[in-house]
């Protein structure tokens, strides 16, 4: 992608309209080099069908969410213009059909119950992606004969991630693009005032290891002045299961789940969490944490309170007002990020999770070719230099990122992208997701011992109820869209 960007030369101007709420729409123009988009990426035979034959042009896709990123544009979000070539370039339009986050799943099973099914629903990574769950539940249909993976240049880059959201031979999810999901930002003042090396040239010289980690949160922790070395929703998953690769929960090549608890780079990763933990380096106080305590990401961090406090990188703020309230002013290169750190004695990879973002149709759906070639313009403006270049132009104009922050940027996608690993937790029968939950807060949140006492506490849980998931997976069969939908959806 970097070659392509390079290639940019000839001026363009794009407008777009952004607004939220009660706020009047404003036209916000954004201009960059760039040389026919289209062209370039014809030259590797990545190209949108013609308007005069395209399916699903001229008709309109229903959207089902709790958000729309179609249609309700903010000036902090990053341009996503497949929506505008979708209208523009197709005449297609989109009806938003609203959800609360809480109720999305009954919402969308008794609109499929009623024979009003929409036409597209969100997939991505974790809870968002409702699978495995709503796949069994036939809340979804197969899209394997709508997208080529293996032949059209368009996709296939995409099939590694696609092949996550696979049940009974058949493919759940049009899957538009792979970033990565959470990182290590710190405030770089702070770094500087205690003497340590800086994580980014630690990462430079491919030492940014999980004992520096721990060496530095140590050090920096003093909890009778409320001053702790790391905290945060993500950080125990981030060390045990993002930066190693090896999840809790992995599934095999015949589609079934099984306990990877045992695996020695789990238990190395628990036992590092349960050596910050017995050192106070969590904030911990009658079994709560800063992370439910305060939503504001970063908590801490700007004021020399918290070093680490881990983050998906576009949870820290829409403006730089907001990074500077939390984990420091970019204007004054006091923010700066890297990738978890990597396991001293592993196989000397940094990992980090694949976050995927795309579609699933639900079953039913109306409008199949519109919901597609609505997913195929998305992709299409997803490595398109030009939207690409508004991605990046943003965050330096807007968000005030320097050419190291942007770099690491780059950095981190391709880790994602080189080992795709993703988290197959947020959508499993509630027992499963519970048991999960435990386990992954056993020692920090739930007070619950060292790694060896979660183990003897859960381990046998885990499997019983991963044995009743494989069980709904052996007797799964898609049943199609004419089949009666009351006897699948549970």
């Amino acid at each position: 992608m970097k070659r392509i960007i390079a290639l940019m030369f000839a001026l363009i101007m794009i407008v777009t309209l952004v607004g939220c709420g009660g706020r009047k729409r404003q036209p916000i123009e954004l201009t960059l080099n760039t040389e026919d988009a289209a062209a370039i990426l014809a030259a590797a035979g990545i190209r949108l069908p013609d308007a005069s034959e395209a399916k699903g042009a001229n008709s309109v896709v229903e959207w089902f969410c709790w958000y729309d990123p179609f249609q309700n544009y903010d000036e902090g979000e990053m341009v996503n213009t497949g929506y505008f070539t979708f209208t523009q370039k197709y005449g297609g339009s989109i009806t938003y059909h609203e959800t609360t986050y809480q109720e999305r799943n009954n919402d969308l099973a008794n609109l499929i119950l009623s024979s009003d099914s929409p036409d597209l629903y969100p997939a991505g990574a974790s809870n968002t992606a409702n699978f495995p769950l709503n796949a069994l539940n036939n809340m979804y249909q197969p899209i394997e004969d709508l997208i080529d993976y293996d032949n059209d240049p368009l996709w296939k880059d995409m099939k590694d991630a696609a092949m996550y959201y696979e049940l009974d031979g058949h493919l759940f999810s049009i899957v538009t693009q792979v970033k990565f999901k959470d990182v290590v930002p710190y405030n770089r003042r702070v770094i500087t005032e205690w003497g340590f090396d800086d994580p980014a040239e630690l990462f430079a010289n491919d030492d940014w290891t999980w004992s520096k980690f721990y060496d530095m949160a140590l050090e920096f922790t003093d909890s009778d002045n409320q001053q702790f070395g790391v905290d945060g929703f993500y950080v125990v998953n981030g060390i045990v299961e993002q930066s190693t690769g090896h999840y809790i929960i992995e599934r095999d090549d015949e589609g079934n789940y099984y306990s990877n608890m045992d695996d020695p780079i789990i238990e190395a990763g628990e036992n590092l969490i349960y050596d910050l933990y017995r050192n106070d380096c969590f904030f911990n106080e009658k079994g709560d944490y800063w992370a439910l305590n305060n939503y504001d990401e970063g908590h801490g961090v700007r004021d020399g309170k918290c070093l680490f406090w881990p983050a998906e990188y576009d949870l820290w703020g829409t403006t730089a007002d907001e990074y500077a309230a939390t984990y420091g002013d970019p204007r004054e290169n006091e923010i700066m990020f890297v990738p978890y750190p990597r396991y001293d004695d592993g196989d000397g990879v940094y990992y980090l999770s694949s976050r995927p973002d795309g579609y699933s149709i639900i079953r039913g759906a109306k409008n199949v070719d519109g919901a597609v070639l609505l997913a195929t313009c998305v992709r299409f403006k997803l490595i398109d230099p030009t939207v690409v270049d508004i991605d990046r132009k943003q965050l330096q104009e807007k968000l005030y990122w320097n050419d190291e922050m942007l770099d690491m940027y780059d950095t981190c996608n391709e880790i994602a992208q080189a080992n795709i690993r993703m988290f197959y937790t947020g959508n499993f029968p509630t027992n499963l997701q519970n048991v999960y939950n435990y386990i992954d807060w056993g020692i920090v949140r739930r007070n619950e011992g060292s790694w060896a006492q979660i183990k003897e506490k859960y381990s046998d849980q885990l499997d019983f109820y991963l044995g009743d998931l494989n069980k709904m997976i052996a007797d799964y069969e898609w049943p199609g869209n004419d089949a009666a939908v009351e006897a699948t959806i549970e």
